[in-house]
């Protein structure tokens, strides 16, 4: 007859339970479903053999990290040598845990017949459900502080989080750039139509829009713009041709005449524009940043704004570090490849690394090669950034260098360098930008350290002079 125990872990501790009648209960196993949550009929089936309560916190971090990769901590190694059966007793015994890998880790230390199907998670359940009621000493509100503060460090340490590589930005930046774009470009049409009506030929004179929007907001009213002010459109047109363009046309303009009411909107409505293009420059700049930050050699292979695409698709940059290659291809163009495969036509080459520089260079006939071998990069790229604790734009520079080779062997035939070769070199020069990037962090430490106790010393001084000022206050009180 064998017997069935069970080994809990718990955020307190460990805890090993010995099953009462194991074979029927594994025959009744619908009847024990219904028990579980019924404490008096679960403490009948369960009986506490041992408790082993974690020290501290960190202790029971290093546990759960254990156990979370399938390894037997030395705390459970001690503590199962410690309450199983004796060696020529456990051949008759089987162990019920949650998770196979610790079950096989577990059968290979003590060659102990381990369980973790059938009955043994409904018993499991049972556990988690009474497990207060059935440790003494544990309480409810004991439970749920160990639960909390394990949750809070172990989530810690699997994420790792760095606020300097939040890719979230970029996704939010590269969403709210496009959106922008349209705005400016419908709010620009609309200011050319409003003040169209005043003075219609400027609109032929200065074709760029935000430099239009600038003259608008400058001129107001053309009857009033006078020659003295030459100097000031000249520096917003950065063109001498084109001032004295708008000045001609001034005199001959088939515009008509429009109200001062008028002109306060168009002006307050070029002034929201002209803010709109400056605002969209520096989220650029911004966006330029992050992604220098986050994926640098993504960045730096494909430019910012298409990888920060790539990466708003796939949803984030470890997404996009788990594609292959052929689906960041045609990462954006889903609806011509299902299209193409309902039809049973040609499918896409390329997705939105076709807005890509690469491509654009590449000939007609050599764009789907280009493209494949520009998303085998990227995904090199991708993946380096993901998984690199220091990201540097070394590897991102040189696999831009093997695209543009790749493209001079398709027009002349001219034989690129080996990948290892390249690979070799990138790989010496990003472990030498390392460790001048480690010095910097450190003196940077270092200062910051020194100013930390400069500022404590200062703290402190201020303080103790506070008090003899206090002090010396009080005894010229009691002199009076």
């Amino acid at each position: 007859m064998s017997n069935l125990y069970i080994l809990y872990e718990h955020a307190s501790g460990y805890a090993l339970f010995r099953v009462r009648e194991f074979e029927e209960i594994g025959m009744n196993l619908p009847q024990v479903e219904a028990s579980v949550v019924d404490l008096s009929k679960f403490a009948t089936v369960v009986k506490l053999v041992a408790f082993y309560p974690f020290q501290s916190g960190v202790n029971a971090l290093d546990n759960i990290n254990a156990i979370s990769e399938g390894l037997v901590h030395d705390d459970l190694r001690t503590f199962l040598d410690t309450n199983l059966p004796k060696e020529k007793k456990r051949a008759k015994m089987i162990l019920g845990v949650a998770d196979p890998r610790i079950a096989s880790a577990i059968n290979e230390l003590f060659s102990i017949s381990c369980q973790h199907t059938g009955v043994v998670p409904e018993l499991l359940r049972g556990l988690r459900f009474h497990f207060p009621n059935l440790v003494k000493g544990l309480t409810d509100q004991n439970q749920n502080k160990a639960q909390l503060g394990l949750g809070h460090a172990y989530s810690r340490a699997k994420v790792k989080f760095n606020v300097n590589r939040v890719d979230n930005m970029i996704i939010q930046s590269i969403a709210l750039l496009d959106q922008l774009d349209k705005d400016i470009n419908t709010f620009s049409m609309r200011i050319r139509e409003w003040y169209g009506y005043h003075f219609p030929e400027l609109i032929k004179i200065v074709p760029d829009n935000y430099t239009y929007a600038r003259v608008v907001h400058l001129m107001k009213n053309r009857k009033e713009f006078s020659t003295d002010r030459e100097e000031e459109l000249e520096a917003i047109t950065m063109d001498s041709g084109k001032t004295a363009a708008i000045f001609e046309a001034m005199k001959t303009t088939i515009g008509m005449d429009i109200s001062p009411i008028d002109l306060i909107n168009i002006e307050s409505f070029a002034n929201r524009v002209i803010h709109l293009f400056e605002y969209r420059k520096s989220l650029q700049e911004y966006l330029r940043s992050k992604m220098g930050q986050v994926a640098p050699n993504l960045a730096m292979l494909i430019g910012d704004q298409v990888g920060a695409r790539l990466i708003a698709h796939a949803g984030s940059l470890t997404n996009l570090a788990k594609y292959p290659a052929s689906t960041i291809q045609i990462l954006g163009a889903e609806k011509a490849l299902f299209r193409a495969l309902k039809t049973k036509g040609n499918t896409p080459k390329y997705g939105l690394i076709y807005h890509s520089s690469h491509i654009g260079k590449a000939n007609t006939q050599n764009k789907g090669r280009i493209s494949r071998y520009l998303a085998n990069k990227c995904a090199i790229a991708s993946r380096i950034d993901c998984f690199s604790e220091i990201p540097t734009a070394i590897f991102g520079d040189r696999l831009k260098q093997q695209v543009s080779d790749r493209l001079k062997f398709y027009d002349s035939g001219e034989l690129p360098a080996k990948n290892v070769d390249v690979m070799q070199l990138a790989l010496q020069e990003a472990e030498v930008e390392r460790e001048q990037i480690l010095l910097k962090e450190k003196k940077r430490k270092k200062k910051e350290k020194k100013r930390r106790k400069e500022a404590e010393a200062a703290h402190n001084d201020n303080h103790t002079n506070g008090n003899t000022t206090l002090e010396e206050a009080v005894n010229n009180m009691e002199v009076a």
